[in-house]
């Protein structure tokens, strides 16, 4: 995900949100939103946030729920609903699924914005670069990740996103399984070859 000019994504367009429009309008606006944010964990392939600038409300909840982040060092993060009177509820759910929860806490309670360096400091974003260098860094992130089999990454994905919601022992439980039917599949017996035979491996995608 990325934008142009000078807000990554403000949120919610407020207008929509106006007592004008009935409380099923409102619902299906919010449930669009959790939809869109869902989705992006259930995809296959990793997404990743190129952020140049502003980040707020559900613009920093789709931050916190891509796989990976990556900021230019003018952007800034907040979840201000707060201070006009709508509580970042909805954000609130991935803003605490992926920073400390004082962090997720003050930002929610204060309104006041996160620098990119706080973001990175406290896991909201994965890097932080200069703002002519975020193209070539983020481009570098993503040609990595297709060097990789797509169906093994998929897996890998998927299996993630589950085990985080489990305990620790029913964890193990599902990674061990998973690495099992993982060494099932064409990639990754090719992984392993092309590993001992010293190649790069050829993916079935």
């Amino acid at each position: 995900f990325a934008a142009e000019g000078p807000v990554f994504c403000s949120g919610h367009d407020l207008k929509e949100l106006s007592s004008e429009d009935d409380v099923k309008h409102h619902s299906q606006v919010f449930e669009i939103c959790a939809e869109v944010m869902t989705l992006i964990q259930k995809l296959p392939v990793p997404v990743i946030a190129k952020v140049n600038g502003l980040a707020t409300a559900a613009g920093c909840q789709l931050v916190a729920s891509c796989d990976i982040a990556v900021a230019s060092e003018k952007s800034q993060f907040a979840t201000p609903g707060v201070n006009i009177g709508l509580f970042c509820s909805t954000p609130a759910v991935a803003l605490g699924r992926s920073l400390p929860r004082k962090v997720a806490l003050e930002m929610l309670f204060t309104g006041e914005p996160l620098s990119a360096q706080e973001a990175l400091m406290h896991g909201l974003v994965s890097k932080v670069v200069p703002e002519d260098r975020l193209e070539e860094e983020t481009m570098k992130i993503s040609r990595k990740i297709c060097e990789s089999s797509k169906s093994i990454l998929a897996l890998g994905k998927a299996t993630f996103y589950r085990q985080m919601t489990q305990d620790l022992d029913t964890a193990y439980k599902t990674t061990t399984q998973v690495m099992v039917d993982n060494l099932t599949l064409r990639d990754g017996q090719e992984g392993i070859e092309a590993f001992i035979q010293k190649r790069k491996p050829v993916w079935s995608h």
